[in-house]
């Protein structure tokens, strides 16, 4: 597909991911550019720029584009100097390898997540985004029935793997220094499209009013439909790569398949809002602040 504007957008999954040809980033893009790409950013629900080769301000430019920017993380140290950038380095024994949605222990997760790539293997380190819109729509009637009624609560503290070695174990011990508690609806209604999601994921640890077997077996029934293979693009990545997904309605995974080579990209998040149910209800804090140092608080 052409867009007014010129570039091409070629999908790249069934239900989910687009490339984008014809765009520039090093350079500045006019308002209706940005306004294509983020129609196409709402359909497609992860797009995926080759051959870029930004800098870091360049990442932060393009980020901007589409809101606000938070810091890198509410817990976990940024790039030194980037107090918005966050450094994803697997070679610090750090690895995404669980399917999650950024930051969705806070009442204000972000709306969207670019990532590019610095340093890839020349095989695996992959990512894969999955479109939780699309599982919704796959589950029976009878199980959307019930998702719409509950809430789950996401924390970034519970029983973690534990970890390969030191550099690994301290940065867990940071990535907890901090607890979150927040209960977010099971089915997230997107402010922007008005699609139902199912907003779940690794933080999601239990379902408010149901004790933990319950809960762990409700959350699983869920989340298989957001790992079906049908609902799933798998980005291989190349030096240079910069990929921007929705993240109200995606989850993504990078799978720990590369061995002991080394794989770096950096992530800028962009401010979300709070996220509200089929109800209209919005998600509220359990335990800890509403991380104001990391996301504007939203009213």
């Amino acid at each position: 597909m052409t867009t007014s504007t010129g570039f091409d957008i070629r999908r790249i999954g069934g239900r989910i991911g687009a490339e984008i040809h014809g765009v520039d980033l090093t350079t500045g893009l006019g308002p209706a550019v940005v306004t294509e790409i983020n129609s196409a950013l709402l359909e497609h629900k992860a797009l995926v720029f080759r051959d870029q080769h930004l800098d870091d301000e360049g990442q932060l430019r393009f980020a901007s584009l589409f809101g606000e920017l938070t810091t890198a993380h509410p817990t976990v140290p940024s790039v030194d100097g980037r107090p918005q950038i966050l450094p994803v380095d697997g070679d610090e024994g750090i690895r995404a390898n669980q399917w999650h949605t950024d930051v969705t222990f806070v009442r204000t997760p972000p709306k969207a997540s670019t990532l590019r790539s610095i340093v890839v293997p020349p095989y695996g380190g992959n990512t894969l985004i999955a479109n939780s819109a699309a599982a919704y729509r796959d589950l029976p009637e009878p199980l959307r029935e019930l998702a719409d009624k509950l809430w789950a609560v996401h924390t970034n503290d519970y029983d973690y793997a534990a970890p390969k070695n030191e550099k690994a174990a301290e940065y867990r011990r940071r990535f907890v220094s901090r607890t979150y508690r927040t209960a977010h609806p099971v089915v997230r209604v997107h402010p922007e499209t008005g699609e139902r999601g199912l907003f779940i994921g690794g933080f999601a640890q239990s379902i408010v009013g149901l004790g933990p077997s319950d809960s762990r077996d409700l959350l699983r029934i869920f989340q298989s439909y957001v790992t079906r293979p049908e609902n799933i693009v798998r980005v291989a990545w190349a030096p240079g790569d910069l990929v921007l997904f929705d993240n109200r309605i995606t989850q993504h995974y990078a799978p720990d398949d590369y061995g002991d080579l080394p794989r770096l990209l950096h992530r800028v998040t962009v401010a979300g809002d709070v996220p509200a149910g089929v109800d209209g209800v919005l998600s509220h804090l359990v335990e800890g602040d509403d991380a104001s140092h990391y996301t504007p608080a939203a009213v």
